[in-house]
């Protein structure tokens, strides 16, 4: 798996990644207003309303709440993004990662608020995921991405097919 290896094996990954963050949260509060601040977080609740609202802003089909409820309950690690306003804070951004504790982990459900999206925001959360798992010793990072985000991760280094590998997929009749 020398495609993984080498995507991984920087040692100066996690400066760099910080630093992106900062940069990029920097960036995007000069142009949100300096009144308010985007934070990362891996421990904060989720209300399922919000997530469906940010979900919503988005485009995306809704799900069912007891389903995404297990989901993120079943995740090896849920990120969220945060616009914080004086003392109200509003869900931005939200990414989950399932994960086998060892080897290999899979990022589900990479959303950005519109208002937030070109601004470098949502490649500081992929980052702050990756960074996130790899503090985990998790070594081999997939998703799955819609068409028209694919160049999207891409450019952060994500490849399709890396090494021949091919996904395979079961759906029920």
């Amino acid at each position: 798996m020398g495609f993984w290896k080498s995507f991984f094996s920087s040692s100066d990954t996690a400066s760099t990644q910080t630093q992106f963050e900062a940069d990029a949260i920097g960036a995007a509060s000069s142009r949100t207003g300096s009144s308010s601040r985007i934070f990362f977080s891996t421990d904060r609740e989720i209300d399922l309303y919000e997530l469906e609202d940010l979900c919503d802003a988005v485009g995306w089909s809704r799900r069912p709440m007891r389903k995404v409820k297990k989901a993120i309950e079943h995740s090896f690690l849920v990120a969220s993004m945060w616009q914080q306003r004086g003392n109200s804070s509003r869900l931005i951004g939200f990414a989950r990662a399932t994960s086998d504790h060892a080897f290999n982990a899979t990022i589900w459900d990479v959303v950005v608020h519109p208002e937030f999206q070109s601004k470098g925001l949502g490649k500081a959360l992929m980052r702050y995921v990756i960074k996130q798992l790899r503090s985990d010793d998790i070594s081999n990072i997939t998703l799955f991405a819609d068409p028209q985000v694919v160049n999207f991760y891409r450019r952060m280094g994500f490849m399709s097919d890396p090494e021949g590998i091919k996904g395979m997929f079961w759906y029920p009749d």
